[in-house]
């Protein structure tokens, strides 16, 4: 209520200075959207209001939806099939290797006993970036897709912990990860989905649903919204933000300029929300275990701030990353802070 008051306020600010007209418009798609170069000052300080607001209201029911700037009003649009490409676990690093951001070379935010409600991950700071090109990875195979420009953006929770989704397959685990991705759908557009894990399952047979890796687990990917691709020289435009609901819906939003699409499936597919106390959050390659390969100079800003009851600083522990793709960058320090949301945030580069 806060926010949208917030945003209800700065909206009013922006008619009583008169932006111009071409500023004050809505622009016809997300990649038009992406620069606050484009926008007055005061106009991009409403439109990170209405970002913010976004992605805390909820959306009326499962399925996808999409907004454009300035309506807080959630419009549902069809979902769209996605490739069934896997975002795996670590296959860890040799030691001695270079440890580069991924594949189990990763800071997590941790909450011990303060479950998860939600997850905002941004870039808040992103220099030196003129290309990036997803690669294949021998370990895994060399898949994924790949090329220039593929990337994805994940938010996973740890993949350590049981729920009833489980129920008889003793040993099994769950993970879910929130994902926006280039290109998978088709040419020219991105996904914003999620990816669910039943790990170490076992059997002959998966749940209805439900595929198999080929090793024991089991994964599903939910219904896909599917916005424009956005360059990776824009990442500091896009926010990604996962939600958990007790009894109800789980929500990935991206906002990026002046829309915001979304997806949502129910928490029951891993009642993620009764066990969920660790995120992490970066920019890696565009699945099948591949790497994000930034050009030399490039440098990160990772921030990932939760919402979990508390005030309390979390966490930030190191190699813990969850998520088997990986970058290029090399970490910096990582720092905790407490408040209303909870956060870690570290720097990338190489």
């Amino acid at each position: 209520m806060q926010a949208t008051l917030k945003f209800a306020l700065l909206a009013g600010l922006v008619g009583a200075a008169c932006v111009p007209a071409a500023f004050a418009a809505p622009f016809d798609n997300a990649s038009a959207q992406g620069s606050s170069a484009q926008v007055g000052p005061i106009e991009e300080v409403a439109r990170e209001a209405w970002r913010q607001d976004m992605a805390q209201i909820a959306t009326p029911s499962e399925g996808c939806f999409h907004a454009d700037y300035p309506s807080i009003v959630w419009q549902q649009v069809a979902c769209g099939a996605v490739r069934t490409d896997v975002h795996p676990m670590p296959h860890y690093y040799v030691f001695g290797a270079q440890e580069t951001a991924g594949n189990g070379n990763d800071y997590t935010i941790q909450t011990g006993s303060h479950l998860i409600t939600s997850a905002v991950g941004t870039f808040p700071s992103v220099t030196g970036v003129t290309s990036e090109q997803s690669v294949g990875v021998p370990a895994y195979g060399n898949g994924g897709i790949l090329g220039p420009n593929e990337y994805s953006v994940q938010l996973n929770t740890q993949f350590t912990s049981t729920t009833s989704a489980c129920s008889g397959h003793s040993g099994c685990t769950v993970w879910q990860q929130w994902v926006y991705a280039t290109d998978y759908s088709q040419q020219g557009k991105g996904a914003i989905f999620m990816q669910d894990w039943l790990i170490g399952y076992g059997g002959r047979r998966c749940p209805s649903g439900f595929g198999s890796d080929g090793a024991g687990d089991c994964y599903k990917n939910s219904a896909a919204s599917l916005p424009p691709d956005i360059s990776p020289t824009d990442l500091a435009g896009l926010k990604l933000t996962g939600t958990a609901t007790s009894g109800g819906n789980d929500t990935a939003v991206v906002t990026y300029g002046g829309t915001a699409y979304s997806t949502s499936q129910k928490d029951s597919t891993l009642y993620i929300a009764k066990v969920w106390n660790t995120g992490e959050f970066n920019v890696v390659g565009n699945a099948g275990g591949s790497e994000a390969e930034f050009n030399s100079g490039s440098s990160i800003k990772v921030n990932l701030a939760v919402s979990d009851g508390s005030t309390a600083a979390p966490s930030c522990v190191a190699d813990s990353g969850t998520t088997g793709e990986s970058n290029n960058l090399n970490l910096g320090a990582c720092t905790a802070t407490g408040g209303s949301t909870p956060s870690i945030s570290f720097t990338e580069s190489n």
